[in-house]
């Protein structure tokens, strides 16, 4: 079992940053692959970016790429997500999620924090 808490959101103007911080609970944190989601009103839920267990890859939305940075630091057990250039676009919940490497879906979830970005 894994439980997540997320912090670091809050309103920001276009063109600000913010860093969101994921912090979880258990030993098994280094063994899985964290994300983090977002899901805008009235839209659905979208995968920003996720890195793999070991810190060896990483992938990014599209619309997020050279933008957005995910990093974890197994030592603290927390994932983070540096958000630059911020767009009003990007405002949304902030998911942070959590599986292992060999499952398909994300299996363990925070309850979100939000992030609105005003232009």
């Amino acid at each position: 079992q894994v439980q997540l808490v997320e912090s670091g959101g809050g309103l920001v103007q276009a063109g600000g940053s913010l860093r969101l911080s994921c912090a979880a609970s258990g030993r098994t944190f280094s063994t899985y692959r964290m994300a983090w989601f977002r899901q805008a009103p009235g839209k659905e839920r979208e995968i920003v970016a996720s890195i793999s267990s070991s810190r060896g890859s990483s992938l990014y939305l599209d619309s997020v790429k050279g933008r957005f940075t995910i990093s974890r630091d197994n030592a603290k057990n927390t994932v983070y997500l540096q958000m630059n250039s911020l767009k009003p676009e990007d405002t949304a919940v902030y998911y942070c999620a959590a599986r292992s490497e060999v499952s398909v879906n994300y299996d363990y979830w925070g309850q979100g924090t939000q992030v609105t970005v005003s232009s």
